[in-house]
């Protein structure tokens, strides 16, 4: 998955002064485009968070466009991150799953204002073209990773050979994320645990 890639996860230590102060207005930023969307976060709002004055940002950022895009991605990282860390190490596919998918009912979100993947592609349906579609690489990234994980299953038998991977994957993540929205209106994590409990059985479903 590109968001891997994303330089805040390779640390500070090799940046200039310059690359270390647009990192850090990056992840000041981060949480107030979470919680408040595009349209309602201000530059105003990213200056009275970082203290610095307008011409300070635009030193950094071209427009307010590029640092919202920078940090959703820098948001998406940190989920991501959070959430399939050590999953590589876990012996077997249907394992990794259940991992994953434990990890995701269970960890609240490491950027305040929940899941940055549903509050930008909810938030830049129709409004933010660039938005949205770093919203739908998100989505087709975390696709492909689970449904690679599914393939690996079907490699060495732990998974039927008729089972469709990008079906699993999809439903999954329309699962999980389902019942995210969910518990967050509702204010309670029973929805969560449905779906746990519900992929739970999938996955024992699609096993030979």
């Amino acid at each position: 998955m590109r968001f891997f890639l994303y330089p805040a996860s390779q640390g500070k230590f090799s940046m200039n002064k310059g690359e270390v102060t647009r990192q850090w207005i990056i992840e000041q930023a981060a949480p107030l485009f979470n919680q408040r969307g595009f349209d309602g976060c201000s530059m105003q709002d990213i200056m009275q968070a970082t203290g610095l004055e307008k011409g300070g940002l635009y030193r950094h950022f071209s427009s307010k466009e590029e640092l919202a895009a920078e940090a959703f991605r820098f948001a998406l990282a940190s989920s991501v991150r959070i959430r399939t860390q050590d999953l590589d190490h876990i012996p077997g596919a249907l394992d990794r799953l259940r991992h994953y998918i434990k990890r995701f009912t269970e960890m609240p979100s490491v950027t305040p204002g929940g899941c940055p993947l549903m509050n930008t592609a909810i938030d830049a349906d129709d409004g933010n073209p660039v938005l949205r579609q770093l919203a739908c690489d998100g989505i087709q990234d975390w696709r492909t990773r689970l449904a690679a994980i599914v393939k690996e299953g079907i490699h060495s038998g732990e998974v039927r050979p008729d089972i469709e991977p990008r079906r699993i994957a999809n439903t999954i993540i329309a699962t999980l994320e389902g019942a995210l929205m969910i518990s967050r209106i509702e204010g309670t994590k029973a929805a969560l645990r449905d779906a746990r409990t519900s992929l739970e059985k999938i996955l024992e479903a699609i096993k030979p």
